[in-house]
């Protein structure tokens, strides 16, 4: 199949300008190649010290790369003298002058520009006149720590242009700026071709978080069942991953089949049809594995409440026993303490050697002491012995 070279229907820029961002000079009506006079345009100057977050600025015709600017207002420059160029910038934790430049310059609306210098936001697609504002949530498992950690990733998408703001570490897009130079019959697709490459390459990298995650889930069991105390607090901060990771690839299978809807009005080449539709293919199958992993913690959770309680009963049920164990003999030597009271009360009381006391000289004193010791242990001998006491 040959590949169309020129730009899709619904990237064609109107001949009307935008809106501008607040506070900056409206910029002059541009053709589709940002072909106008210097007379006629502003062009905000880029931030001090020629883009220090700019990560790559490249242009392209035909897909292969022509120059690599080094400054924003050299991109600027350069794409108003190339009519069929297309330039590809790429920032990373820009300053607000960088994207207040980069708005004035390609007429980028002023709520997706708040949005791109705030982050922190969901999955989104929003189309602003002729520029689409996609938001994706990049992720990637961390081994040494066994977390997953989450970027976020704005693109602006035009006629001539597309603009990567990166907040983060995840995606890499190094990589896929080297696929796309690759292939150059799909780069001259335009900017809606490398979209699809950055939606595949977010997309593929959610594979190795979700064998992490499977892998931590599988080890989770294992000290569930092994009584490992620490085991509750990994369950709730893999929980927490699993919300996370399914704000980042819930919204995103809405925003593809919306892609998918627009094929035949913006007149998608056959080639991206199929490479998205691949996509949304993966991205449905990592959301419902989100989904099941959320379920199978939750269910994990329980189990593990259900044996913290059952070794807690155990262990209570264990001090009760070995409390009334104690009770046991505690009852025979308060017992047996008693019994023995006796006979030294006795002879305590007859050995004070006082000479005025009953039965001091009396013949038969002894012998009724003895008596009198014997029958006394004898009855609190029976009297505990029935009540189990000994």
């Amino acid at each position: 199949m040959t590949l169309p070279s020129k730009k899709p229907h619904w990237l064609r820029r109107p001949m009307t300008p935008g809106p501008t961002a607040p506070g900056h000079a409206s910029a002059a009506p541009a053709s589709a190649g940002h072909a106008a006079a210097p007379s006629q345009a502003v062009h905000p100057s880029p931030s001090p010290g020629g883009g220090g977050s700019v990560v790559q600025a490249s242009l392209y015709r035909d897909g292969r790369k022509v120059s690599s600017p080094g400054s924003l207002a050299e991109t600027f420059r350069q794409l108003r003298d190339e009519p069929d160029g297309m330039a590809w910038i790429g920032l990373h934790r820009p300053t607000e002058a960088e994207l207040l430049s980069l708005a004035a310059e390609f007429d980028l609306h002023e709520l997706a520009v708040e949005d791109a210098m705030e982050a922190h936001q969901r999955p989104k697609l929003e189309r602003y006149g002729d520029t689409l504002f996609v938001v994706l949530r990049a992720a990637r498992y961390l081994d040494a720590p066994e977390e997953v950690d989450f970027g976020e990733l704005h693109v602006f998408l035009g006629p001539d242009f597309l603009i990567t703001v990166r907040h983060g570490a995840a995606p890499d897009l190094s990589a896929v700026r080297r696929r796309m130079e690759a292939t150059p019959e799909l780069l001259a697709l335009g900017p809606e071709a490398v979209l699809y490459a950055i939606l595949d390459a977010v997309v593929d990298g959610y594979a190795p978080v979700v064998a992490g995650v499977q892998n931590d889930i599988d080890e989770i069991e294992t000290e569930v069942f092994r009584g490992d105390p620490e085991v509750s607090r990994r369950i709730y901060e893999l929980s927490r991953e699993m919300v996370e990771f399914q704000r980042a690839t819930r919204p995103l299978v809405g925003m593809l089949h919306n892609l998918m809807a627009g094929f035949a009005k913006y007149g998608t080449d056959e080639e991206l049809q199929r490479h998205l539709r691949d996509v949304a293919d993966h991205v449905t199958h990592t959301s419902e594995r989100v989904d099941g992993f959320r379920q199978a913690l939750t269910e994990i959770l329980t189990v593990n409440a259900t044996l913290v309680s059952q070794q807690q009963n155990a262990e209570m049920r264990a001090l009760a026993e070995a409390g009334f164990e104690q009770n046991e003999e505690i009852k025979k030597i308060s017992s047996w303490a008693a019994i023995l009271f006796a006979p030294t009360l006795v002879g305590t009381i007859y050995g004070m050697n006082f000479d005025h006391m009953p039965e001091l000289h009396w013949v038969y004193g002894y012998p009724f002491a003895i008596l009198l010791m014997a029958v006394v242990c004898t009855s609190l001998y029976v009297i505990f012995k029935r009540r189990d006491w000994l």
